[in-house]
Order: C-alpha cells, then sequence, then structure tokens
C-alpha cells in the first residue's frame, strides 16, 4: 500500500507580465484597492451534476481492476495555437470519464486504501485575490472568467478537492506502484517520471478504452441528444444550400457549427463537407470549393453536447435536391450495403458482421456493374472492392468519435457486440476523378450513409433514424425544408 499522498503548500511565484504591455507595473496603491471592495459571490447548497453517480460508478470498477496502486489521470493543459492565444480547451476523454468535469490542470487521483481507494481531484482554486492573480495573470478571472472554488467542486462532483498547485511536488516524493494516463500533462508526467513505465501505464489507457465500450444509462441519453442536434444540423445546411452555392463549402460549415456551438459544446470533429469531386477525399475538411447544382455533397459531422458525446453522421445530397440517374445508381447501392450492414449489428454477433455484411454487397454492386472481375468471393478475399470502398464500415462512439481506439484488438474488432455498445455504420463507394479504371461519368462521384446504432438487447436501434436515408426520402425531405 502507499503512503497517504501529503500536499504542502510551496513559495508563489511572481506572476508573469506581458513583454510588451503598456502598463510598465503595478502601484502599491493600485494593488492595495483591487484586494478589496468585491462582494462574496461563492455558490452554496450545488446539487451534483447528472453524471456524478455514473463517475462515481466508473471509478469503482478502476479501483477494482487495480488495487493497491495509486493512479493519476489529468484533464490536461491549455495548447497554445499562436503567441499567446490557446485552442479551446477540451479535457481529457479518461479524465472527463471518470469525473465528469472539464477543467483545464486538474488531476484526478486515485490513492489506495485497504478498502480499495480514496479519489481526490486536484483543481485550481478561485483566482487569488491577495497577489492580484485574478486581475493580473493571463488566466486570472477577470480575464477569461470565473472558475468554481474547491467547495463548489466537491458539492458538485461528488468528490474532494485539493489545489492543483501543489500536487507536482508531492507526486515527486511518493512513493509506491504508480500508473498514469500520459500525453496530457507534461508536468504530472515529469513528477512521475521514475515511479512508472510504458507497460503499466498503457495497461491503464487500454482498460479505460475498454470499459467505455458498453455505454451506460447517462452516456446513451447524451448520445441521442448528440444525434438530435446533428439531424437539426443538416436540416439548417439543407435550407441554406443556396447560398452555399454563393459562396463555397464553408457556408456548409459554418451553418452546421453555429448548431453545434448553440445546442452542445462544439463539433465532435472537422466537419467535412465535400460537395463534387470532393466527396471522395475521406476527410475532406478544408472545405473551401464550390457547391454546384448537379453535384452531390457528402456532409458527414457530429455535435458533441456540453458532456462532450459526439454524434457522427454522414448524408450524401443531391444539391440541387434530386438525384441523376447514375448518382441514384450508386446512391442506393450504398444504402442497400448499410442496410445489411445494420441488420447484422446484435448482440453476440462478431463485431466484424456488420463489415463484412456491407462489403460483400458493395463487391456485388461493383462486379453487377462490370467494374470489377468477379466471382464476388474472390475480389471479397483479395480485398479488390477497396480500391472504391477503401475504408472500414464503422467503428465505436462515444466521448471520442472513434471511441475506444486503444482497446486490445481481441477486445475490439475480433471482439463480440453487447447491449448498450454504440457503432457507426457507414459504408460508402468512392470514384476518384482520376480513376481511369471506370468509366468517365462515375469518376468525381462519392457516397457515403453513416448512421449511429446501439446494440439493443433484442437487436439494435438507430439513433439517427430522425435523418432519411433512402433516395426517394431524402429528395422528398430536402423538398419540404426547401420550401
Amino acid at each position: 500500500m502507499s503512503e497517504e499522498l501529503i500536499v504542502e503548500e510551496t513559495e508563489e511565484e511572481p506572476i508573469k507580465q506581458r513583454k510588451n504591455g503598456l502598463y510598465g507595473g503595478v502601484s502599491d496603491e493600485l494593488a492595495e484597492n483591487m484586494k478589496s471592495g468585491w462582494a462574496d459571490t461563492e455558490l452554496h447548497g450545488l446539487e451534483p451534476i447528472a453524471q456524478a453517480p455514473y463517475a462515481a460508478a466508473r471509478r469503482a470498477a478502476l479501483s477494482a481492476r487495480f488495487p493497491g496502486e495509486r493512479l493519476v489521470i489529468a484533464a490536461g493543459n491549455l495548447k497554445t495555437r499562436s503567441n499567446d492565444t490557446e485552442y479551446s480547451f477540451r479535457a481529457s476523454t479518461e479524465y472527463a470519464y471518470l469525473t465528469g468535469d472539464q477543467t483545464e490542470d486538474s488531476v484526478l487521483v486515485l490513492e489506495p486504501t485497504k478498502d480499495g481507494h480514496e479519489a481526490t481531484l486536484y483543481r485550481l482554486p478561485r483566482s487569488d485575490r491577495e497577489n492580484g492573480e485574478f486581475w493580473l495573470d493571463g488566466q486570472g478571472e477577470l480575464w477569461v472568467g470565473r472558475r468554481n472554488s474547491l467547495t463548489e467542486a466537491e458539492q458538485l462532483l461528488g468528490l474532494p478537492a485539493k489545489d492543483v498547485r501543489e500536487l507536482a511536488a508531492a507526486l515527486t516524493e511518493a512513493t509506491g506502484p504508480v500508473r498514469n494516463v500520459r500525453g496530457h500533462d507534461a508536468g504530472i508526467e515529469s513528477a512521475l517520471t521514475d515511479k512508472v513505465t510504458a507497460e503499466r501505464d498503457e495497461e491503464l489507457r487500454v482498460y479505460l478504452s475498454e470499459a467505455r465500450a458498453v455505454k451506460d444509462a447517462f452516456e446513451i441519453g447524451e448520445l441521442q441528444k448528440a444525434v438530435d442536434s446533428t439531424v437539426r444540423g443538416f436540416e439548417d445546411v439543407v435550407k441554406v444550400l443556396d447560398k452555399a452555392e454563393a459562396t463555397s463549402e464553408r457556408y456548409i460549415e459554418g451553418t452546421f457549427f453555429l448548431r453545434a456551438r448553440v445546442e452542445g459544446n462544439d463539433i465532435g470533429y472537422g466537419s467535412i463537407c465535400a460537395a463534387g469531386p470532393h466527396a471522395t477525399t475521406l476527410h475532406w475538411v478544408r472545405n473551401d470549393g464550390d457547391v454546384r447544382s448537379g453535384d452531390l455533397l457528402l456532409l458527414d459531422a457530429g455535435v458533441e453536447t456540453h458532456t462532450l458525446y459526439t454524434a457522427d453522421v454522414t448524408r450524401t445530397l443531391p444539391i440541387n435536391g434530386t438525384y441523376s440517374e447514375l448518382q441514384k445508381k450508386i446512391y442506393d447501392a450504398v444504402y442497400e450495403a448499410q442496410e445489411a450492414g445494420i441488420a447484422a449489428v446484435k448482440p453476440g454477433a462478431a463485431y466484424r458482421d456488420f463489415h463484412d455484411a456491407s462489403q460483400r454487397v458493395l463487391a456485388e454492386k461493383l462486379v453487377e456493374w462490370g467494374l470489377l472481375e468477379g466471382p464476388v468471393e474472390r475480389a471479397l478475399e483479395l480485398g479488390l472492392q477497396r480500391r472504391w470502398t477503401l475504408h472500414g464500415t464503422g467503428h465505436m462512439l462515444g466521448l471520442d468519435v472513434h471511441d475506444c481506439a486503444a482497446a486490445r484488438t481481441e477486445a475490439y474488432v475480433n471482439g463480440t457486440l453487447e447491449p448498450g455498445m454504440c457503432l457507426t455504420v457507414e459504408p460508402g463507394l468512392y470514384f476518384q476523378a482520376d480513376d481511369l479504371t471506370v468509366p468517365a461519368e462515375y469518376r468525381g462521384i462519392g457516397v457515403r450513409i453513416e448512421d449511429d446504432i446501439l446494440v439493443t438487447e433484442d437487436g439494435n436501434t438507430n439513433l439517427s433514424a430522425g435523418l432519411p436515408r433512402r433516395s426517394d426520402e431524402v429528395e422528398a425531405w430536402m423538398a419540404q425544408l426547401k420550401g
């Protein structure tokens, strides 16, 4: 067992000022003036956040998996975008999963006890008014806004909270076995450098990745919220396609982003707003191309909720509202492949089944069209259909758009589906503009259809069923939205 982690106060460093600030210093009179005359804004009687009991259950499972070991999981730090500006902060997935918190510089520590672990949240307290931090420091609350006090954090998250500024020094002195989720906080990693091993830390990361495979009730509700907002975002885009034609794919990107920021935290990943031949580029996120009547728009986008769960939905839409004969043929083939894939999603099925079912349909269509030499079994065995299908047919979904990515292969792609798992089913066909192996009329056409599928006790539920998928239904939906 490890000894209790003792956090001692350390001498504060002076607050760093910007090099070319217009004020050369602070007079004693001003410094004294800024200390007083402020109302007490401490919040009392706060209710725990909705995910607090779920996060507690996740920590209990983590504690049972690693008895007798100190576990350290950091939220991460702000990342510089340029000079003294930062990217918007997004807490590490592991930290958010175990706490429900999203505050930068915070760290969750599970201290081993004879009965399991005692969890403590280390966070920055309110900005200090005595030393002027609250108005002199670039991250002080007069600059970036108020943060919760440690007492408020304890009420909201259901965890004891301490000052994170003393944690690194305490970890440096700590003894006993330690595991850390790497890649989020360089200061914490430096303090643990002689106490951890890459192998043991990876075991912790893998466990937390696999633990997220089966979603609890709270997570399923958040995923549905994310999808519902995403559906509304797609509707927003259809209503302004005429404006996108007058500008570029950026109008589509901005339109969807507005919905994501109004109803959620952000987009869950860079929106793919691919018009015309850009639809054949799987992750087209430049979104600077033309939007032309007669072409297709492949829109792959997802809203991230305030609790960081994301949707991941794709529709391929005729910009003028009607598929051409060839566009419809290709679209309907992808739809048929997706139908086969969704039907294969059920408890007890191999994870790979939905991919195999979709790929078989696509290979059959390519052979039928004369683009791929049969028989179909040979094409599938050699993977020849991949010239035009390219990617796997789906992935786990949750706090990350490609959730559970660190899981062991035998637990993920070689595993078995269970109720509560959520995954995407997203077959596609992509005929590159310079592909001389297909007829000229195919070139530059890309189609993908993607939905978010929840495994249930008796089959599956399509969380994104609010968006039409069949080609005739898509055309009718677009016509209605355009008025």
